[in-house]
């Protein structure tokens, strides 16, 4: 069993290791040297200034095998990236191989059969484009550019969560390179414990291909209420949405959000700045219907803006694409899972969203439930579902010299709704591990013993370790 602990950089390989890669990589390689290089490794957070020592920008999967092999081989530290999307910079890792599959971005559809096979690197902007072409949609991401693998391996919450499920409930297959080279499907008839795994489990156990998804019949127009009110009013617009969420159909899923009106041409330039609560829901179904369903969260208040209407579902996964631009802020979020929001959490909610240190920061709160917590905690690696709410601290700022308050605030603010907490975190809105004693413990409960044992059947060596690391069994 190699030492995965103590591996060694790029620049300490010899001549020979690099070029018999170069022989058999299909893709380009990029290291230091190149003019691109920076641009190449840039990632969404600002805040993540990693420099591999080199990035192999796979064309397909027998790329992807000949990375692994190279890495293995020569005893490189190891770092997946699709999209790059993810807030943690897990993506990529100093002095060692990005193993890139942002080139990979294929997505094939069945219109008759309903499902799509999703390439590895692509982005949901890519998996709108092709499946709204049959009037078909996928679980997937709020934002056009997170990548497909990191957020479905982490779970998946879309604007149809509620009627859908988790983007893990929709994935009927994967093919996945695993840590020793070899190539296998994982679905419900094979290798199931590793598919079981992989709902939910991260990117622990290798590296996704392809995606084999489920589709549902939604669009090309769905409704969208998206109420902003002004912060002085954000007790009385939570306390609403809390009581609006409590029994509504599963067609509708929810967010609030405390925020503060960017600094685009987009919005009137007289309220850009000024901090808001706002009140966000779609519809999954009939536009009109949901135009009915969804005017009181038009009603609360009278609102600073409102940007409800009628619109392309391809529209409302774009929505937040041009005030989180990447490259361009720096990011440290951290989130926890609620069981409810009593008035006590609500004012520290709304407190903390005040004492924001940024008009970047966003404090977003998930209405969950429906057909999600209708999945039991053993069916997916994901574990529990039962909380009501999950509760994203999203801290953004541009200056580096404000790392250190953003990052301390974010801490401060996750330490106090963990009293309202069982400790369960989303690992997809998570800048790191801290905050616990056992942060994965705590958030894969009684999968947690399971999980470690599949990681010693398919990477008994913690080849795969730049992620939400699930140490494997001893």
């Amino acid at each position: 069993m190699k030492n995965y602990d103590a591996k060694i950089e790029i620049d300490q390989l010899n001549g020979q290791s690099l070029e018999n890669f170069h022989a058999v990589f299909g893709g380009s390689l990029v290291s230091g040297k190149d003019s691109d290089f920076d641009a190449v490794r840039q990632l969404w957070n600002k805040m993540i200034d990693k420099k591999p020592g080199l990035i192999a920008q796979c064309t397909g999967v027998h790329d992807v095998i000949q990375a692994v092999k190279f890495a293995r081989n020569n005893n490189l530290k190891v770092a997946v990236r699709g999209a790059g999307h993810n807030v943690a910079g897990n993506a990529s890792i100093d002095n060692g191989l990005m193993i890139d599959l942002s080139n990979m971005r294929t997505v094939m559809v069945d219109p008759k059969k309903k499902t799509a096979v999703v390439q590895g690197g692509a982005n949901w902007g890519d998996v709108d484009r092709e499946t709204q072409a049959f009037g078909l949609a996928c679980a997937g991401g709020v934002v056009s550019d997170t990548g497909v693998g990191g957020l479905t391996l982490g779970g998946g919450l879309s604007w149809f969560r509620r009627k859908a499920g988790m983007s893990i409930d929709n994935l009927i297959g994967a093919d996945v390179v695993l840590a020793d080279g070899s190539y296998v499907h994982a679905s419900d008839s094979e290798n199931q414990d590793l598919f079981w795994a992989m709902k939910g489990g991260g990117g622990n156990f290798g590296i996704v291909t392809s995606f084999h998804f489920n589709l549902y019949e939604l669009g090309p127009e769905v409704m969208m209420a998206a109420c902003l009110y002004p912060r002085k009013e954000a007790e009385k617009a939570m306390r609403f949405w809390i009581d609006f969420t409590r029994d509504l159909p599963d067609e509708i899923s929810s967010d609030c959000i405390h925020w503060a009106i960017p600094k685009h041409p987009a919005f009137p330039p007289e309220l850009q700045g000024q901090r808001v609560t706002g009140l966000a829901s779609m519809y999954f179904g009939s536009a009109q219907e949901g135009e009915k369903l969804l005017q009181p969260l038009r009603e609360v208040a009278t609102p600073l803006l409102d940007l409800s209407g009628i619109i392309p579902y391809t529209a409302v996964n774009k929505m937040f694409d041009p005030f989180l631009v990447k490259g361009t802020l720096n990011s440290y979020w951290k989130s926890l899972y609620v069981e409810d929001i009593n008035e006590e959490l609500m004012h520290l909610l709304i407190n903390r969203a005040n004492q924001a240190p940024t008009n970047q920061c966003l404090l977003s709160i998930r209405n969950l439930q429906g057909a999600i917590s209708r999945v039991h905690e053993d069916m997916t690696a994901f574990g529990d579902r039962s909380g009501r709410f999950l509760v994203s601290i999203d801290t953004m700022w541009e200056d580096d010299a404000d790392n250190d308050r953003c990052v301390e605030y974010t801490k401060e603010f996750f330490d106090e709704v963990h009293n309202y907490s069982n400790g369960q975190v989303y690992f997809n809105f998570n800048s790191d591990m801290s905050g616990s004693q056992d942060l994965a413990g705590d958030s894969f409960g009684s999968n947690y013993q399971k999980l470690k044992d599949i990681k010693a059947k398919y990477d008994p060596d913690n080849f795969f370790r730049i992620n939400a690391n699930i140490k494997p069994s001893k």
